[in-house]
């Protein structure tokens, strides 16, 4: 199987997949941030590198799908590529970030790759607002992180609402606010108890 966790910047999506890797024996698969060349480049000129960052995170997505597809084990992923294609790269276009040509471009690319993907056997989408994912995303430190923008963060955030609205997979909705599932064995709990109900039915694993 293929699950697969989405969220804005700062919504908790790579402790829930460690969580969620460890409780059901799942193999991860984390977004790449630390090894990312563009990334630190990106948050300083958005409008020079955007284009640059998204056709490497579409890459790199791209080869992950291809490689959980192949793969015999139930695989939890870090983010997804629906998220860069749907919610980030219009949300720079949008922002004027992205020219016209660019974006273009961006798109009729991810649009090729989706013939040749199906979307995962579960979505997870954790849902925050502004003021939590502030708080998460100062908390953890990322030095390229704090000169972003609130309006970006923003942008992202109503973008992802947009997204999920119109989702057509098997989904469950996390609310990242109340929600503390890293720092609460009951709350984590709140959020296996939904997987198992979608996964598995009346015969929730032990």
């Amino acid at each position: 199987m293929h699950i697969a966790i989405a969220g804005n910047i700062g919504s908790g999506k790579t402790t829930l997949t460690r969580m969620l890797a460890k409780r059901y024996g799942w193999t991860p698969r984390y977004e790449p941030v630390d090894n990312n060349p563009y990334l630190a480049d990106f948050y300083a000129d958005m409008k020079r590198w955007s284009f640059n960052l998204q056709i490497y995170f579409l890459n790199k997505r791209f080869k992950e799908v291809v490689e959980i597809a192949q793969s015999k084990q139930t695989v939890i992923q870090d983010r997804t590529i629906f998220e860069d294609a749907r919610i980030f790269a219009p949300n720079l276009h949008g922002q004027g970030m992205m020219s016209d040509r660019d974006f273009k471009n961006y798109t009729d690319l991810f649009d090729l790759m989706m013939s040749l993907v199906k979307l995962p056997d579960l979505m997870i989408y954790i849902r925050s607002t502004i003021p939590n994912l502030v708080a998460q995303i100062q908390k953890r430190g990322r030095d390229y992180e704090q000169t972003m923008q609130l309006d970006y963060l923003q942008g992202l955030n109503q973008r992802y609402e947009e997204w999920i609205a119109g989702y057509k997979g098997n989904l469950i909705i996390v609310d990242g606010d109340t929600c503390k599932f890293g720092d609460s064995h009951e709350h984590f709990l709140q959020v296996t108890d939904m997987i198992d109900a979608k996964l598995y039915g009346l015969f929730p694993m032990e």
